[in-house]
């Protein structure tokens, strides 16, 4: 089923939507979550409570991209229950070293100031990335949003493991002097 189709069985408030969104979006979920939880019943929550969150926000929102719309559900969700676990101790997990990667070139807070901030920077960020070539943009996503493993972004790229770890060490490299260049001072 097509996703306008799926998004339209939302908006008549059909059941079937869940049905649906999980049949063709489960195992894509499932992998966001888990690659943010490492615990396989916390990520099957975390996607349950995607498809609820899905029926409570449609309508009134309309995605046009229902993939990227439940994969931002689920990967927010799953951050949360992160946030909410790790609260006490910090673990060395794949987040962790994804976050801790990214740190020197995007630091954000928590203050209005701050939080404006971060969307100007989110905007740089997403300029920045439009200027990559679509190898390099794949293995920054799948690496940073997606949260893949070295080995996993290597693999659908074609590259070897060596190849996508220098790589992105000079995209971020370049995401720092690009962010230092339009007056992001990290």
């Amino acid at each position: 089923m097509e996703d306008e189709q799926i998004v339209a069985l939302f908006w008549r408030r059909d059941q079937e939507a869940i049905v649906q969104s999980q049949r063709k979006y489960h195992p894509y979920l499932s992998k966001i979550a888990y690659n943010i939880l490492h615990d396989q019943e916390d990520s099957q929550e975390v996607v349950n409570d995607t498809y609820f969150k899905a029926w409570q926000s449609i309508p009134p929102q309309r995605p046009s991209k229902l993939s990227i719309y439940l994969g931002r559900l689920t990967r927010h969700g799953a951050i949360d229950r992160y946030r909410h676990h790790t609260s006490q101790k910090r673990q060395g997990d794949t987040y962790a070293m994804c976050l801790e990667e990214l740190e020197e070139c995007c630091a954000t807070g928590q203050d209005p100031q701050q939080v404006l901030d971060g969307k100007l920077l989110a905007q740089a960020i997403s300029r920045f990335l439009c200027t990559l070539k679509p190898q390099t943009r794949a293995m920054f996503l799948g690496r940073y949003y997606f949260l893949d493993s070295l080995k996993e972004v290597a693999q659908y790229c074609g590259v070897h493991e060596s190849k996508a770890k220098s790589t992105l060490f000079r995209v971020r490299k370049a995401l720092r002097a690009y962010l230092r260049q339009e007056g992001f001072d990290l």
